[in-house]
């Protein structure tokens, strides 16, 4: 009977052990899935200028389409496409890396094309191994009444897909490196633990299937196909052919050489669960070990945003740290939850187990969140710039939820830190069973809220950097000269510009005429013309209309690409004089 219950007692502990994982996973996963199903797509690579410009108007069929980036892209057959003025899509010569430069891409356009408006669509992946998608028209003669809309996604499947992907793999990645580091070095005799070894092969397993499952969605997600081409052997070249594919690559062969010697270093400590004594673990193992390790969490910033844009050679070091220290520190609290604080608040003989494995760990923790704060600072600089980009941006706004739930997480940690000074030279045995609850109760929070930090974490990874994506509106101010403004009310006053987003696309640009004693002037006509600075290219022209008396707005603005850019203003006062208005702005 005794033993009945002590087995019940057991399979209790196991189910809330289950339980809290169960919460814990399913945590991380909505927080991806949701995320990618409502954040907002952005771009990672940026375009920075087209062949024809956007809305260009054309005396004759251009031969080419080209499209030159900021960062070096992956082609795909249907990287470029051209759709008529009914959305009929014209057969286009295969995408090339024109000049054999890797950020410009180049199709060989159809020489027969009538009159009417074209959309090019195009569709690359950006060096960061993230799909980028956008489109822009030109006319041919004259503009037509119709005009094709393209459609430059994968639909909401194939994101969903990868980043739960891309979740499960950074998840397992953490539970790898921190338990086998937890197991192997903390608390070696940890290796007899079944609950433990549980945990890592758990790892292992979400690391190999989480990059499975990226590799397949990534060809219909770089080349905007459907889900059900995954298996297509056409794609799987694709993918297996880019440097994210390589790296894929080199992440599962990687993982598996891990996996053989965490197997044979178990098996060097005998298979079934043991009394928890200390062992010393080969040190061919260990180097080995700590090889795979690191070259596993380079697979990451390798293919991600550390490794483009500026101080890439400092970036990717840093970001390997700063992964590093997130995996060594909740990879590691998972098995210690599991073997050590949960099984002790519940059986008195398992309270010796706190003596080994919390103080070392607790003293490891105190690192990690050094290493991650460090870098996370620097981490923090480099992809956001400007505080307003902070709350201006999707990538702001996570890093400071991430922040926050950090601070909680070291608040959770520096109690457990507090109970290892209390407890340091008492006996184990002694400690009351309230406090081991509330120990246990405390790293279990932790390690809920460690699964959110990762899950934010991944989604970062998916995110477009705030320091592109950021485009603070633009506010500027031009006077009006005295003699100017004549006879108008202008005389002496100002014009206002408040241009949203500033960014490549279409803007709005709400115009004000100011006179001297700050009331709004009504003139019979604003209009205007857009032209990049330095670019020997015709202007484009900028349609403007009265909102209330004062007030002009161009609310269809479109901005070609980033860059410097000249907006004139031509502010007719009579039939017979013009006010010039000049402003310069940069667009993102």
């Amino acid at each position: 009977m005794f033993r009945a219950a002590e087995r019940g007692g057991h399979h209790r502990r196991v189910l809330r052990v289950l339980l809290v994982a169960a919460l814990a996973v399913g945590c991380f996963a909505a927080e991806v899935t949701f995320g990618a199903l409502f954040r907002p797509a952005e771009a990672h690579a940026v375009l920075l200028e087209s062949s024809p410009v956007d809305n260009a108007v054309v005396g004759s069929a251009p031969r080419q389409a080209v499209l030159r980036f900021n960062e070096a892209v992956t082609l795909t057959p249907e990287s470029i496409q051209l759709l008529d003025p009914n959305g009929d899509e014209v057969r286009v010569g295969a995408p090339v890396h024109a000049a054999g430069k890797a950020n410009t891409a180049a199709a060989a356009l159809p020489a027969d094309l009538a009159r009417g408006t074209y959309t090019v669509a195009w569709r690359v992946v950006s060096a960061d191994s993230h799909a980028v998608s956008g489109a822009f028209r030109f006319s041919v003669g004259a503009p037509s009444a119709a005009v094709a809309s393209p459609r430059t996604g994968t639909g909401r499947v194939t994101p969903v897909v990868h980043g739960v992907g891309r979740g499960l793999a950074f998840l397992g990645l953490a539970l790898t490196l921190g338990g086998v580091v937890f197991l192997g070095v903390i608390w070696p005799g940890g290796l007899g633990r079944r609950r433990g070894r549980l945990v890592v092969w758990a790892g292992f397993a979400a690391l190999g299937v989480g990059t499975v499952v990226v590799f397949l969605a990534q060809g219909p997600y770089g080349t905007g196909r459907s889900l059900a081409t995954a298996f297509d052997p056409g794609v799987l070249r694709l993918t297996l052919s880019t440097r994210f594919g390589h790296a894929l690559s080199a992440r599962l062969g990687t993982a598996v050489v891990l996996a053989v010697v965490f197997a044979v270093v178990v098996r060097h400590r005998g298979g079934a669960d043991g009394d928890g004594a200390e062992a010393r673990v080969p040190v061919a193992a260990l180097i080995l070990g700590a090889v795979c390790g690191v070259a596993l969490v380079l697979t990451w910033p390798l293919t991600d945003h550390a490794h483009t844009g500026s101080q890439a050679w400092l970036a990717v070091p840093v970001t390997c740290l700063h992964l590093l220290a997130i995996a060594v520190w909740f990879g590691g609290l998972v098995p210690l939850t599991a073997c050590v604080v949960g099984p002790a608040a519940g059986r008195s003989e398992r309270v010796r187990d706190l003596r080994p494995a919390l103080p070392r760990f607790s003293g490891l923790a105190q690192v990690c969140f050094a290493v991650i704060a460090v870098t996370g600072l620097y981490l923090a600089w480099r992809q956001v710039g400007t505080f307003g980009a902070l709350g201006g941006t999707t990538y702001g706004r996570l890093l400071l939820v991430k922040f926050g739930l950090v601070l909680l997480v070291v608040a959770l940690a520096a109690r457990g830190r507090s109970f290892v000074r209390r407890r340091g030279s008492d006996p184990a045995e002694d400690v009351p069973a309230g406090e081991l609850r509330r120990l246990r109760v405390s790293v279990a929070t932790e390690v809920v809220l460690g699964v959110v930090v990762l899950s934010v974490t991944s989604v970062l990874v998916n995110t477009a950097p705030a320091r592109s994506s950021y485009a603070p509106p633009v506010r500027a101010t031009v006077a009006v000269p005295a003699a100017a403004g004549t006879h108008t009310g202008l005389d002496g006053g100002h014009v206002e510009l408040r241009l949203t987003p500033a960014r490549r696309g279409s803007n709005v640009a709400d115009i004000y005429l100011v006179a001297k004693g700050g009331s709004l002037v009504n003139v019979p006509e604003v209009s205007g013309r857009l032209a990049p600075v330095g670019k020997d290219i015709g202007a484009l022209p900028v349609t403007v209309s009265a909102a209330e008396p004062g007030h002009y707005v161009a609310s269809a603005m479109s901005i070609p690409y980033p860059g410097r850019w000249d907006l004139w203003l031509n502010i007719r006062t009579s039939d017979f004089d013009e006010v010039p208005v000049h402003f310069s702005f940069t667009a993102r």
